[in-house]
């Protein structure tokens, strides 16, 4: 991992000192967003955020990945820590065209999980490498990580990083997603609570 350049950045969420960097071996560019004091009392709040073109970009209903950046820039900003912005994990490592060939398979009826399996992909290819290499360089050696995905923590965990503790991510659920959502937290393993949710994500 070779870091590039900093610059800082105001944004909606608020200004963040933004520092890019390039993953040597994949060809990636990745950002670390950063907003107040890395060495305070606390561990930092840190979200390992996979780069989602539809989500993000196009506002696609079908996953809760814009919703999530979102709450996590503001959450950053508030209590200062780090998004690290990882790209090339689009799909969950599959890409952008694998991924909207595993979404067609979803019209036909198969889940997020088996659309994958269908097309001989694994359900789930990312490698956090690169975002401990990110962290490494920023002197963090352990994080408050905002997920619902436990194997985001035990993959920071395995390279040494300490999670001292796992903040709930649940935003961005609708009347698209729900069953997709299900599936995460049924099949994959995520914390979630979707079923506890109205279609507009609030609490019932």
């Amino acid at each position: 991992m070779r870091f590039e350049v900093e610059t800082t950045i105001p944004t909606a969420h608020g200004t963040f000192r933004v520092r890019a960097y390039t993953d040597l071996e994949h060809g990636s560019e990745h950002l670390a967003l950063i907003a107040g004091d890395l060495r305070g009392a606390l561990p930092p709040l840190v979200r390992l955020h996979s780069e989602c073109l539809t989500g993000e970009a196009l506002g696609s209903l079908k996953c809760e990945c814009g919703p999530q950046l979102q709450a996590a820039m503001d959450a950053v900003a508030v209590s200062g820590g780090v998004v690290l912005y990882l790209r090339g994990h689009e799909g969950r490592g599959i890409g952008l065209v694998n991924k909207l060939r595993a979404y067609r398979l979803q019209e036909d009826g198969f889940d997020t999980l088996d659309a994958n399996l269908q097309l001989g992909l694994p359900a789930d290819a990312r490698e956090y490498d690169g975002a401990v290499a990110m962290l490494r360089d920023l002197g963090i050696e352990s994080v408050r990580l905002l997920t619902n995905n436990p194997l985001k923590a035990q993959a920071l965990i395995d390279h040494g990083i300490t999670v001292a503790e796992r903040v709930p991510l649940e935003v961005g659920v609708n009347s698209v997603n729900r069953d997709y959502l299900r599936t995460k937290a049924e099949r994959m393993g995520h914390l979630l609570h979707v079923d506890e949710q109205d279609a507009s994500g609030h609490d019932q």
